[in-house]
């Protein structure tokens, strides 16, 4: 019986976390590792807003993304390319960024993107 309850506690407990409510991690500053490169997160009703900080001259937009767990995406313009970022928290203040799309395939920033992430740091509420 105490493995059996053991184990639906443990159950219960993995689903718990699964279900948690993510969005207040992203709300912040965050910097990319080794770069002064830096936005600010705002997070509403699941609704991710990115505001430039610290571009280093790199002229981008954005569209509003959306969080889903412990994922955050958006859509991204630079230099006559669009793609989808996906980011993904490994902790409350560290999070993993790379390209999930990025048309057309062709163009130089999308080779360069292709199968690379960049670690980003949050460095204030």
């Amino acid at each position: 019986m105490r493995v059996l309850t053991l184990a639906l506690l443990l159950a219960l407990g993995s689903q718990a976390r699964a279900a948690e409510d993510y969005a207040h991690y992203w709300n912040g500053v965050w910097n990319a590792e080794g770069t002064l490169f830096s936005v600010e997160v705002t997070v509403t009703d699941g609704r991710v807003e990115l505001r430039q900080l610290e571009s280093l001259g790199f002229q981008w937009s954005s569209s509003a993304g959306r969080v889903a767990g412990s994922i955050m995406e958006f859509e991204v313009d630079y230099a006559g390319v669009s793609g989808v970022i996906r980011a993904r928290l490994e902790d409350a203040s560290t999070a993993i960024v790379f390209a999930r799309t990025c048309v057309p395939d062709f163009m130089v920033v999308c080779v360069l993107a292709r199968d690379r992430q960049a670690r980003f740091r949050k460095i204030s509420d």
